[in-house]
C-alpha cells in the first residue's frame, strides 16, 4: 500500500464519568484520531492511546502529533507499507510506540478493507466474541464501591478489577469480599508503591485474588521480582511491558505470571502478537487492556482479544460506559454474557462516523504523503 494522505484530528470527547487512579482523574478524553488514505483511495482509521498530559506514559496527543507529522509521515513516503513492515520502517524513532500504534491499527484497517477480511481474522483470532472486565476506579466511599461493584456483576461483567493506591487497597478489597463473595476479582497500582509496601500485598495475599498488577515502578522488571518472590498472589505487568524485548526479560526474571497488553502501549498489534506469542510459548496467559478510547480505537483491542493465549477477561468497555455518543456504529455493547461480539466485516468491522469526528475535533491538519 501506498499512502497519499494522512489527516490528524485533536478530539476532545467529554466522559459520562470521570474515572480516577493513582495519578489523576479523567472527564475529558483526549485523543487523536488519523484518516489514512491509500492510492487507491480506501480509507483507514487509527487512534493513538496518548492522553492530554504525561501521567499514564510520557507520550501525549501532542507529541504523538509531532511525530506522526514530521517524521513518520515523511519515512513512509514513497514505500510500499504495510502493517507488517511498518514497525521496520520505523525503528529509527525511539520510543512513542503510542505515536506509532496509531498508524499501525489504521495500517490493519486498511489492510482489512482492501483483502476483504476483519482484523481478527489477519491476527489469527480463534473466538467471535471476547469476555469483558469492569475496572473500577479509585472512588474512596465505600457505599459508591459497593453499588458499582453490584451494578457490574449484575451488568454481566465476567471480573471485577479495582484501582488502588496507598490508603485504598487492602480495605475495600475485604469489603468487597464480605459483599459478595469469591468473585473473579484483581487490584491493578498503576505503580503507586515501592517494595517496602510489601506487607500490603502480602496481606492481598488472604484475598484470593486473580492477580495484583503493575504494584512497582512503571519502569521496572528487578524489583517487581522480588515482590513476586515475596507474595503467592500473581503479578500482572502493563506498564513495564513495551516491547516483546521486556515480555522476554520479565519472563527470564520472573518478575510477573501475567501480561496486559495494551495494543497502544506497545507499538501496534504486529507487537502485541509478538508478545502473544512468547507468552503463549512459556505458558504465560495475557490479556488486553483497554485507555479510555474511543470506538476506533477498541476496535483494535477486540481484535488482539480474539488471540488463543488471552485466558482472562479484557479491560475493553462498552461505548456505552464512557460516551454519550461515539464515534462510530454500530457502538460497542455488552452482551447479555458479558461478553463484546468482534466484527466480521472488512478492517474494524464498524462504521467511523467522520461527521462526529470533525464535531469533537479542536484541531485538524491534513499532511499530503
Amino acid at each position: 500500500m501506498r499512502i497519499r494522505k494522512v489527516t490528524l484530528h485533536y478530539v476532545k470527547l467529554p466522559m459520562k464519568q470521570s474515572f480516577t487512579t493513582s495519578f489523576g482523574t479523567e472527564s475529558v478524553r483526549h485523543t487523536l484520531i488519523l484518516k489514512v488514505e491509500e492510492s487507491g483511495g480506501e480509507v483507514g482509521w487509527g487512534e493513538v492511546v496518548a492522553d492530554g498530559g504525561p501521567w499514564y506514559s510520557y507520550e501525549t496527543v501532542h507529541t504523538a502529533w509531532h511525530v506522526i507529522r514530521d517524521y513518520i509521515v515523511r519515512m513512509i513516503a514513497g514505500k510500499d507499507v504495510t502493517p507488517e513492515n511498518f514497525p521496520r520502517i520505523v525503528s529509527r524513532i525511539r520510543g512513542h510506540n503510542m505515536a506509532k500504534a496509531g498508524v499501525e491499527f489504521a495500517l490493519w484497517d486498511l489492510k482489512g478493507k482492501i483483502e476483504g477480511k476483519p482484523i481478527k481474522d489477519l491476527l489469527g483470532g480463534v473466538r467471535d466474541e471476547v469476555p469483558i472486565g469492569l475496572s473500577v476506579g479509585v472512588i474512596g466511599d465505600v457505599k459508591r464501591l459497593l453499588d458499582e461493584v453490584e451494578a457490574g456483576l449484575n451488568a454481566g461483567y465476567h471480573r471485577i478489577k479495582l484501582k488502588i493506591k496507598p490508603g485504598w487497597d487492602v480495605n475495600p478489597v475485604k469489603l468487597i469480599r464480605e459483599e459478595f463473595g469469591d468473585i473473579p476479582l484483581q487490584v491493578d497500582a498503576n505503580a503507586a508503591y515501592t517494595l517496602s509496601d510489601v506487607g500490603v500485598f502480602r496481606e492481598l495475599d488472604n484475598y484470593g485474588l486473580l492477580m495484583i498488577e503493575q504494584p512497582l515502578h512503571y519502569d521496572d522488571l528487578v524489583e517487581h521480582a522480588e515482590l513476586q518472590k515475596a507474595i503467592k498472589t500473581p503479578i500482572c505487568l502493563d506498564e513495564s511491558i513495551k516491547s516483546l524485548r521486556d515480555a522476554k526479560a520479565a519472563h527470564k526474571l520472573g518478575s510477573c505470571r501475567v501480561i496486559n497488553i495494551k495494543p497502544g502501549r506497545v507499538g501496534g498489534l504486529t507487537e502485541t502478537k509478538a508478545i502473544h506469542d512468547f507468552a503463549e510459548s512459556v505458558g504465560m496467559p495475557v490479556w488486553i487492556g483497554g485507555m479510555i478510547e474511543t470506538g476506533i480505537g477498541r476496535s483494535f483491542a477486540v481484535a488482539a482479544a480474539t488471540l488463543p493465549n488471552v485466558k482472562y477477561p479484557n479491560d475493553i468497555s462498552p461505548s456505552t460506559r464512557f460516551w454519550e455518543e461515539d464515534l462510530i456504529e454500530p457502538p460497542w455493547l455488552l452482551t447479555s454474557n458479558g461478553t463484546l461480539r468482534a466484527p466480521n466485516k472488512p478492517g474494524i468491522g464498524v462504521e467511523v462516523i467522520e461527521e462526529r469526528v470533525l464535531r469533537k475535533s479542536v484541531k485538524i491538519e491534513v499532511v499530503t504523503v
